[in-house]
């Protein structure tokens, strides 16, 4: 039986760069994932860990970097630091399509029975959108912004 994988395809009025940027730079990620950034140096083989904008510095999301080629792919593992034998792998695939770029997330490699699938299908979709709205407009959109503790978990994407 094959592991599932969530598939996000977005086209974003911007360049590959500015979306490269927003994807690994804290001061970008901040602004449109609820206050949370993306820490790493960004090189294959570094860690990389999503931290909540909660003041504390909590630490969501670790994993370590498998691929980076920038502006074009990155490669992630993907776990709560209280499960880390739940790990799962994310990938960013960036194209150039006209004046558009072409936003392609897939998460996936999800042990069987992973909690994990559940807490990020529904976040995915809330971040994906507040990035875009956030490189088109300079506004991201307050649905990615944690409100109540179950949203937290699943914006935590």
């Amino acid at each position: 039986m094959s592991k599932p994988e969530l598939i996000y395809t977005t086209y974003i009025r911007t360049t590959p760069e500015k979306l490269w940027n927003a994807i690994i730079n804290p001061e970008f990620t901040r602004q449109y994932w609820g206050g949370n950034a993306n820490v790493s140096d960004w090189k294959p083989g570094s860690k990389w860990e999503h931290v909540a904008g909660d003041g504390q510095n909590s630490v969501r999301v670790i994993g370590k970097v498998v691929e980076s080629v920038p502006p074009q792919r990155l490669v992630l593992t993907w776990a709560d630091p209280a499960q880390e034998a739940d790990v799962s792998r994310v990938t960013f695939q960036i194209e150039s399509v006209g004046d558009e770029v072409r936003l392609d997330v897939i998460h996936g490699e999800f042990n069987p029975g992973s909690e994990m699938i559940g807490k990020v299908s529904g976040g995915w979709p809330r971040v994906l959108s507040s990035l875009k709205s956030f490189l088109e407009t300079g506004k991201a959109l307050k649905a990615a912004n944690c409100g109540s503790a179950k949203h937290a978990e699943g914006v935590a994407a």
